[in-house]
Protein backbone atom coordinates (compact mmCIF):
# COMPACT_ATOMS: atom_id res chain seq x y z
CA UNK A 1 0.00 0.00 0.00
CA UNK A 2 1.29 3.43 -1.35
CA UNK A 3 -0.22 5.58 1.46
CA UNK A 4 1.47 5.49 5.02
CA UNK A 5 -0.61 3.51 7.94
CA UNK A 6 -0.34 5.36 11.45
CA UNK A 7 -1.13 3.32 14.31
CA UNK A 8 -2.38 5.71 17.57
CA UNK A 9 -1.32 4.10 21.02
CA UNK A 10 -1.54 5.85 24.56
CA UNK A 11 -3.17 5.10 27.83
CA UNK A 12 -6.80 5.39 28.66
CA UNK A 13 -7.91 9.15 28.70
CA UNK A 14 -4.45 10.18 27.07
CA UNK A 15 -6.41 12.11 23.83
CA UNK A 16 -5.59 9.48 20.74
CA UNK A 17 -8.81 10.16 19.01
CA UNK A 18 -7.73 13.96 19.52
CA UNK A 19 -4.36 13.47 18.11
CA UNK A 20 -6.11 11.53 15.34
CA UNK A 21 -8.24 14.08 14.16
CA UNK A 22 -5.23 16.52 14.42
CA UNK A 23 -3.67 13.95 11.54
CA UNK A 24 -7.25 14.52 9.44
CA UNK A 25 -6.36 17.98 9.06
CA UNK A 26 -3.55 17.69 7.50
CA UNK A 27 -4.73 15.09 5.24
CA UNK A 28 -5.24 11.47 7.15
CA UNK A 29 -7.99 9.24 6.51
CA UNK A 30 -8.77 7.96 10.35
CA UNK A 31 -10.09 5.01 10.60
CA UNK A 32 -11.89 4.69 14.09
CA UNK A 33 -12.17 0.88 15.07
CA UNK A 34 -14.52 1.84 17.95
CA UNK A 35 -17.08 3.15 15.64
CA UNK A 36 -16.70 0.12 13.54
CA UNK A 37 -17.46 -1.96 16.69
CA UNK A 38 -20.62 -0.15 17.37
CA UNK A 39 -21.70 -0.22 13.47
CA UNK A 40 -20.96 -4.23 14.09
CA UNK A 41 -23.28 -4.45 17.39
CA UNK A 42 -25.76 -3.22 14.96
CA UNK A 43 -25.62 -6.68 12.52
CA UNK A 44 -28.23 -8.93 13.39
CA UNK A 45 -26.38 -12.42 13.60
CA UNK A 46 -24.16 -10.32 16.04
CA UNK A 47 -26.86 -9.04 18.53
CA UNK A 48 -28.29 -12.71 18.00
CA UNK A 49 -25.30 -14.46 19.28
CA UNK A 50 -24.60 -11.96 22.10
CA UNK A 51 -28.59 -12.53 23.27
CA UNK A 52 -27.74 -16.19 23.07
CA UNK A 53 -24.74 -15.87 25.26
CA UNK A 54 -26.08 -13.26 27.91
CA UNK A 55 -29.71 -12.61 27.22
CA UNK A 56 -31.92 -9.32 27.40
CA UNK A 57 -29.12 -8.55 30.25
CA UNK A 58 -27.02 -7.18 27.54
CA UNK A 59 -29.53 -4.82 25.95
CA UNK A 60 -31.52 -1.34 26.51
CA UNK A 61 -35.30 -1.35 26.81
CA UNK A 62 -35.22 0.13 23.61
CA UNK A 63 -33.52 -3.26 21.83
CA UNK A 64 -30.05 -1.55 21.08
CA UNK A 65 -26.92 -2.89 22.57
CA UNK A 66 -26.31 -2.06 26.29
CA UNK A 67 -21.97 -1.76 25.89
CA UNK A 68 -21.63 -0.38 28.89
CA UNK A 69 -22.84 -3.75 30.32
CA UNK A 70 -21.24 -5.95 27.68
CA UNK A 71 -17.54 -4.47 28.96
CA UNK A 72 -18.56 -5.02 33.13
CA UNK A 73 -19.10 -8.61 31.76
CA UNK A 74 -15.74 -8.97 29.90
CA UNK A 75 -13.78 -6.30 31.81
CA UNK A 76 -13.55 -9.22 34.67
CA UNK A 77 -13.66 -12.55 32.70
CA UNK A 78 -10.80 -12.81 30.16
CA UNK A 79 -12.39 -15.88 28.94
CA UNK A 80 -15.77 -13.72 28.22
CA UNK A 81 -13.62 -11.48 26.91
CA UNK A 82 -11.63 -13.19 24.15
CA UNK A 83 -14.93 -14.86 23.20
CA UNK A 84 -16.21 -11.08 22.57
CA UNK A 85 -12.97 -10.16 20.38
CA UNK A 86 -13.32 -13.21 18.53
CA UNK A 87 -17.35 -12.22 17.40
CA UNK A 88 -16.42 -8.34 16.51
CA UNK A 89 -12.87 -7.75 15.56
CA UNK A 90 -13.05 -9.98 12.53
CA UNK A 91 -16.14 -7.80 12.03
CA UNK A 92 -13.88 -4.30 12.30
CA UNK A 93 -10.98 -6.17 10.41
CA UNK A 94 -13.37 -6.68 7.35
CA UNK A 95 -14.70 -2.88 7.27
CA UNK A 96 -11.37 -1.48 8.12
CA UNK A 97 -9.90 -3.19 4.60
CA UNK A 98 -12.76 -2.29 2.44
CA UNK A 99 -13.03 1.34 3.29
CA UNK A 100 -8.75 1.42 2.78
CA UNK A 101 -8.92 -0.34 -0.37
CA UNK A 102 -11.33 2.24 -1.65
CA UNK A 103 -9.96 5.09 -0.69
CA UNK A 104 -6.53 4.05 -1.34
CA UNK A 105 -6.38 5.89 -4.72
CA UNK A 106 -7.73 8.58 -3.40
CA UNK A 107 -5.20 11.68 -3.87
CA UNK A 108 -6.98 13.85 -1.25
CA UNK A 109 -5.98 11.41 1.64
CA UNK A 110 -1.97 11.40 2.07
CA UNK A 111 -2.16 8.57 4.66
CA UNK A 112 -4.22 6.09 6.93
CA UNK A 113 -4.67 6.19 10.71
CA UNK A 114 -5.45 3.93 12.66
CA UNK A 115 -7.63 4.62 16.25
CA UNK A 116 -7.97 1.41 17.40
CA UNK A 117 -8.09 0.76 21.58
CA UNK A 118 -6.47 -2.25 21.06
CA UNK A 119 -3.78 -1.96 18.21
CA UNK A 120 -0.58 -3.41 20.81
CA UNK A 121 -2.96 -5.93 22.05
CA UNK A 122 -4.08 -7.27 18.97
CA UNK A 123 -1.01 -6.85 16.92
CA UNK A 124 -2.17 -4.58 14.19
CA UNK A 125 0.91 -2.43 15.53
CA UNK A 126 2.72 -4.73 13.07
CA UNK A 127 0.97 -3.68 10.11
CA UNK A 128 1.51 -0.12 10.60
CA UNK A 129 4.51 2.19 8.65
CA UNK A 130 4.53 3.62 12.44
CA UNK A 131 3.21 4.14 15.54
CA UNK A 132 2.23 6.90 17.80
CA UNK A 133 2.52 7.15 21.15
CA UNK A 134 0.46 9.61 22.94
CA UNK A 135 2.07 10.84 26.40
CA UNK A 136 -0.15 12.05 28.84
CA UNK A 137 -0.19 12.86 32.44
CA UNK A 138 -2.36 10.54 34.91
CA UNK A 139 -3.75 13.63 36.80
CA UNK A 140 -4.84 15.26 32.74
CA UNK A 141 -6.23 11.31 31.89
CA UNK A 142 -7.86 11.09 35.53
CA UNK A 143 -9.60 14.35 34.76
CA UNK A 144 -10.79 13.46 31.35
CA UNK A 145 -12.12 9.99 32.41
CA UNK A 146 -13.83 11.46 35.19
CA UNK A 147 -16.42 12.49 32.65
CA UNK A 148 -17.27 9.25 31.80
CA UNK A 149 -18.21 8.31 34.89
CA UNK A 150 -14.87 6.92 35.53
CA UNK A 151 -12.64 6.98 38.95
CA UNK A 152 -9.05 6.11 39.63
CA UNK A 153 -9.75 2.64 40.21
CA UNK A 154 -12.10 2.11 37.16
CA UNK A 155 -9.04 3.27 35.01
CA UNK A 156 -6.51 0.91 37.15
CA UNK A 157 -8.75 -1.94 36.20
CA UNK A 158 -9.09 -1.18 32.80
CA UNK A 159 -5.58 -0.36 32.07
CA UNK A 160 -4.34 -4.42 33.95
CA UNK A 161 -6.08 -5.76 31.19
CA UNK A 162 -3.57 -4.47 28.41
CA UNK A 163 -0.21 -3.74 27.56
CA UNK A 164 2.05 -1.25 30.05
CA UNK A 165 2.05 2.13 28.94
CA UNK A 166 6.15 1.90 29.22
CA UNK A 167 6.19 -1.15 27.00
CA UNK A 168 3.45 1.00 24.88
CA UNK A 169 6.23 4.00 24.61
CA UNK A 170 9.01 1.26 23.80
CA UNK A 171 7.19 -0.29 20.93
CA UNK A 172 6.63 3.30 19.07
CA UNK A 173 8.11 5.29 16.87
CA UNK A 174 7.33 8.79 17.80
CA UNK A 175 5.98 10.22 20.97
CA UNK A 176 3.45 13.23 21.14
CA UNK A 177 2.96 14.72 23.91
CA UNK A 178 -0.06 15.59 25.26
CA UNK A 179 0.33 17.55 28.02
CA UNK A 180 0.37 21.63 26.41
CA UNK A 181 -2.47 23.58 24.75
CA UNK A 182 -3.45 22.32 21.74
CA UNK A 183 -1.31 24.55 19.33
CA UNK A 184 1.89 22.58 20.47
CA UNK A 185 0.30 19.29 20.38
CA UNK A 186 -0.78 20.58 16.81
CA UNK A 187 2.73 21.67 15.67
CA UNK A 188 4.17 18.11 16.88
CA UNK A 189 1.35 16.50 15.08
CA UNK A 190 2.42 18.07 11.73
CA UNK A 191 6.51 17.27 12.30
CA UNK A 192 5.62 13.83 13.05
CA UNK A 193 3.33 13.02 9.95
CA UNK A 194 5.76 14.95 7.49
CA UNK A 195 8.74 12.68 8.86
CA UNK A 196 6.84 9.39 8.36
CA UNK A 197 5.37 10.77 4.97
CA UNK A 198 9.05 11.69 3.87
CA UNK A 199 9.85 7.84 5.14
CA UNK A 200 7.07 6.51 3.01
CA UNK A 201 8.04 8.18 -0.19
CA UNK A 202 11.72 7.18 0.16
CA UNK A 203 10.67 3.46 0.53
CA UNK A 204 8.15 3.96 -2.47
CA UNK A 205 11.56 5.39 -3.75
Amino acid sequence: MDKPIIGIIGGIGSGKSFVAGLFAELGALVIDSDQMAHAAYQRDEVRQTLHKWWGDAVFQPDGSVDRKAIAGRVFTDPEQKRRLEALVHPLVHEQRRRLMEKTENDPKIAAFVWDTPLLVETGLHNLCDAVVFVDTPLQVRLERIKQRGWDAKELDRREKSQLGLDKKQNISDYTIRNAFDADSVRGQVREVFSRIIAKKSVRNG
